[in-house]
């Protein structure tokens, strides 16, 4: 899950080498951070959050393989 988001981010940003993804993994439940430059934040959330909604769908739709829930935070 963690590669997917960071494919995602480096593929929007203009500073891809800036992006950091870190996941917490717990029994259940994952919980992916995503840090990106501040002029970059933006494009991660999209226009009233359009790409920040379908980076967390696309994470549910592939977690659901495994059984587990995932999520995502956007960390400042």
């Amino acid at each position: 899950m963690k590669e997917l988001i960071e494919y995602i981010a480096k593929s929007l940003v203009d500073q891809p080498d800036v992006v950091k993804v870190t996941e917490v993994e717990g029994e259940r439940t994952s919980v992916i951070e995503l840090s990106v430059a501040k002029e970059d934040m933006g494009m991660i959330i999209g226009k009233q959050g359009r790409t920040a909604t379908a980076m967390r769908t696309l994470l549910n739709a592939a977690s659901m393989k495994q059984k587990k829930r995932t999520i995502l935070e956007i960390v400042e």
